[in-house]
């Protein structure tokens, strides 16, 4: 039976995907748990509509990553934090950290665009990516110094 998906659903079909399914699978599952509709002559007319606003909304959100990709991209961040006796930090700079500095800013980016491997505890100069939706990627450099006490 071929049925139109509403939502994504791991490893069987795509949110608009129109797909052959079995019998049982669409009239037990789909159906009734709304995931998917009857892949109808008027239901495929709609699935057409909604692909084209789906990709226009696509091509929109595309452009506004780019737009604030490219604006932070090569940029840097200060990042003061008090400094011990010995030269250690005592705080490390984390992803959550550096997203936090970033959004002081209005950049709008979460934790988890930051990639950073390991929290950073020594002072210096750092390269840190920053990935974007749509596979967009920039770096920053985050520059740790001691506090002003």
């Amino acid at each position: 039976m071929k049925v139109i998906f509403l939502k994504d659903i791991d490893k069987v079909g795509k949110k608009f995907e129109l797909k052959n399914v079995s019998d049982g699978y669409a009239r037990n599952f789909l159906f009734p748990n709304n995931l998917a509709k009857p892949a109808t002559p008027e239901a495929i007319e709609w699935l057409k509509i909604q692909q084209d606003i789906q990709k226009k909304k696509d091509e929109e959100d595309l452009k506004a990553a780019e737009g604030k990709a490219s604006e932070l991209d090569g940029s840097e961040i200060m990042m003061p934090v008090k400094i011990g006796e010995e030269g250690q930090l005592f705080e490390s700079i984390t992803a959550q950290k550096i997203a936090d500095k970033l959004n002081e800013a209005g950049a709008g980016v979460k934790k988890s665009q930051i990639l950073l491997e390991n929290p950073i505890k020594e002072t210096g100069e750092y390269p840190v990516k920053v990935r974007f939706d749509h596979n967009l990627e920039i770096e920053i450099k985050v520059i740790v110094t001691e506090e002003a006490k």
